[in-house]
């Protein structure tokens, strides 16, 4: 392997968050260490508001970091930039847009109609939304809402993919399906992806590592390298006995 694919791509040292609130300082992140390599999957796992979404908003450059530093292809993260994708929970699209929804980065960043149409045209193919691209937003379940999300997030082309708790709002069983196909598209069109979930199963069956946070203000627990074949089975022993393992030192939620 060479230098370039050993190096890390993302590397967080000692990273802190700190909010000021009109009670006093409320810290959110404490002495957090995290690093991840090139088109690596991995899963941020902790309990509810334990500061997941402050890790990704960090690493997104949409919060600044109290202390330490935050790093990405060696270059310290300042603000958002186009080598990061970010797919949150909620996804926001334009309701009087319909391809447009996806390539709008395209098109902020200045990238002439014709490529930024063909570009969104191979996103909308890999997420599986063929036949899809002159419905509005209304029309669109919620599954499939994400899958625009996603293909906006990777039309920008970045290297790494941030996803904050993106299916926690679907139901159980577009859930399970949103995940077999996020595995599909990143085995597809490989990028590094930091995923945040407080969902065991789905740090199982979709990351190469998980990190386990500890309750506010988070800090790394214990980290999992998860040597399993894909497709994961939820209900083989290994998947089973590894849940076990991680649950049993998972904090519980407050």
């Amino acid at each position: 392997m060479s230098m370039e694919q050993e190096r890390d791509l993302i590397a967080c040292e000692n990273v802190g968050k700190t909010f000021q609130t009109p009670t006093g300082d409320h810290e959110v992140v404490r002495s957090f260490h995290f690093t991840a390599k090139e088109n690596e999957f991995i899963a941020l796992f902790g309990p509810g508001q334990c500061g997941k979404s402050t890790i990704i908003n960090m690493l997104a450059g949409l919060e600044p970091v109290t202390t330490g530093t935050i790093t990405v292809n060696g270059n310290p993260v300042l603000r958002p930039g186009p080598e990061r994708g970010v797919v949150f929970q909620n996804i926001s699209l334009f309701p009087w847009l319909t391809m447009g929804n996806v390539e709008y980065g395209l098109r902020m960043a200045g990238v002439p109609k014709k490529e930024r149409w063909q570009r969104a045209q191979k996103y909308i193919d890999l997420v599986g939304l063929q036949g899809f691209e002159d419905a509005f937003p209304s029309k669109l379940s919620g599954g499939m809402k994400q899958r625009v999300g996603i293909a906006r997030a990777y039309c920008i082309e970045p290297k790494v993919m941030l996803m904050d708790e993106p299916f926690g709002a679907l139901d159980a069983q577009t859930r399970y399906l949103m995940q077999e196909e996020l595995q599909r598209i990143w085995q597809t069109e490989k990028r590094t992806i930091i995923f945040v979930t407080n969902n065991i199963e789905e740090a199982l069956y979709l990351a190469d590592r998980i990190i386990v946070l500890s309750n506010c203000p988070a800090t790394v627990k214990k980290e999992f390298v998860i040597d399993l074949p894909r497709p994961r089975d939820y209900v083989s022993p290994e998947f089973l006995e590894l849940r076990k393992e991680i649950t049993s030192i998972m904090d519980s939620t407050l």
